[in-house]
């Protein structure tokens, strides 16, 4: 255990995983919870759960993980890395510095995640999704990854989120759309194709119209 760091006697922390120092873990949170194909693995050689040796979670220094949150093996946080309750991060996934993840946020794993990044309580984030440095998603916004779910082939897409861009709550990303430098969705947006640098995104299915001079500078976070 690192210097100054709290972790409560109900959390579990599995293989290899680490916290770094100045940080607190509440109560029953798991880090490093192996992912499926461990979890076979694991079946297989009749091992305990807590003795198996596996990547686990890595997470930086000055981070606050709050009550009831899941990270599994193979993910990466940076410094000052802070959750709301009851958030699930599941594999491969990469989270810079000073990214805060809302209470009940679902992040699906294989998904990377800049520096200076605040996703808001209830968002949900699908496979294969890039969200740049300095983004905001705000609450209840729903990202997907599969065109035609269930459908055909599966070939998971999700939507890329550049530098500087805001989501408005409740809106929609669907798969494969890029939002530009700077862009801002607005609340309740329905996205069903790419958003250019420094535009604004607004109606079912959304329009693209130009963003107010006075919102052309990226988010302070």
């Amino acid at each position: 255990m690192q210097k100054n760091t709290y972790v409560h006697k109900s959390a579990k922390l599995y293989g290899a995983s680490r916290i770094g120092k100045e940080s607190v873990v509440l109560e029953n949170v798991i880090l490093g919870y192996p992912q499926h194909n461990i979890l076979i693995e694991i079946t297989k050689t009749g091992v305990e759960i807590e003795n198996y040796d596996q990547p686990g979670a890595v997470i930086g220094d000055n981070a606050f993980i709050r009550a009831g949150t899941t990270i599994f093996s193979n993910v990466k946080a940076g410094n000052n890395f802070k959750t709301g309750h009851n958030v699930m991060i599941r594999e491969n996934t990469t989270i810079g510095n000073n990214v805060l993840i809302g209470t009940n946020v679902i992040i699906d794993g294989t998904v990377t995640i800049g520096n200076n990044v605040s996703i808001q309580g209830n968002v949900y984030i699908p496979t294969h999704v890039t969200i740049e440095d300095k983004v905001f998603i705000g609450p209840c916004a729903v990202l997907a990854n599969d065109k035609y779910p269930i459908r055909g082939e599966y070939h998971p897409e999700g939507p890329v989120i550049r530098k500087g861009a805001s989501i408005g709550a409740n809106s929609t990303l669907v798969p494969g759309v890029e939002i530009g430098e700077g862009a801002m969705v607005a609340a309740g947006a329905l996205v069903t194709k790419d958003v250019p640098a420094w535009k604004l995104a607004i109606g079912c299915p959304a329009n693209i119209v130009d963003l107010p001079e006075k919102l052309k500078t990226l988010n302070n976070l």
